[in-house]
């Protein structure tokens, strides 16, 4: 995987100057069939990133979020969101970041989280069986690496729980359920979203996360930066991710995972 990891990373710190750029101009929005927005710096990451990989690895496969399925066949396809956060770029604040996963034959197996405008910029990244590391910045070849671990909570009341897309769970007859049964014993309950509640989650801040309504392109580094960590990353069905999942359950560990499963049920 080091030779995947490390072309993911040298994309991601490229692209990071890219949205950094446009993150301090102005730029052209225009809203997609579904109505979110997307931007021309959106656009303009997704084929940076596209044509650096490409370039090294002429015969894989991508799945982007602006431009779509290119040889989805191939034994090893790139899913890119270039802004996993796009409403929140547009309206000036920084809860966002440029997701790069490598699948091959429909396991995640690479997974790199850059997000350039957070505070000196973040940057999350793993490959199945070489742990989660972290690095202050946006190039993991110029600041030094710290591994993740998830945190050890294994009952609700030790438990800091992060919802996404609250407004789609709520019309879960389960998540009414849940709400009214679990919610009230957890020891912290946030809705901190996108890229930031999986950081906290894989970087032992957090505890757990559900959020539903989500593509396969939001969380699909994420789900190996957690799953390296420690975590358990699955939809909310228990089921593993594909590139039609649409929900998350993502626990630190196996006890608590099992007991929020059952508590949705």
């Amino acid at each position: 995987m080091q030779q995947y990891l490390e072309a993911a990373l040298d994309a991601a710190a490229a692209v990071a100057a890219v949205i950094q750029d446009g993150y301090a101009g102005s730029f052209r929005v225009r809203t997609k069939a579904d109505a979110s927005p997307v931007t021309e710096v959106d656009e303009a990451a997704e084929r940076a990133i596209k044509a650096y990989l490409s370039a090294r690895f002429p015969d894989h496969g991508f799945f982007g979020e602006e431009y779509g399925l290119d040889r989805a066949d191939a034994d090893y396809v790139w899913l890119i969101d270039p802004i996993d956060g796009t409403k929140a770029f547009v309206r000036g604040y920084p809860m966002f970041s440029a997701q790069i996963a490598l699948m091959h034959k429909g396991r995640l197996v690479v997974g790199v989280s850059c997000a350039p405008c957070f505070g000196n910029g973040q940057l999350f990244y793993a490959a199945e069986g070489m742990g989660a590391w972290a690095v202050d910045g946006v190039d993991a070849r110029r600041a030094p690496a710290r591994q993740l671990h998830v945190g050890r909570a294994e009952a609700f009341a030790d438990t800091a729980l992060s919802l996404g897309n609250i407004a789609t769970l709520a019309q879960q007859p389960r998540f009414a359920r849940f709400a009214s049964s679990v919610i009230p014993r957890l020891q912290r309950i946030r809705g901190y979203g996108d890229f930031l509640h999986y950081h906290l989650l894989a970087d032992a801040k957090i505890d757990a996360v559900i959020e539903s309504d989500i593509n396969i392109l939001d969380v699909a580094a994420l789900a190996v930066i957690v799953r390296e960590a420690g975590g358990v990353f699955t939809d909310l069905d228990g089921a593993e991710l594909t590139l039609d999942t649409r929900s998350v359950l993502a626990a630190a560990t196996p006890e608590l995972y099992r007991a929020l499963t059952q508590a949705l049920r």
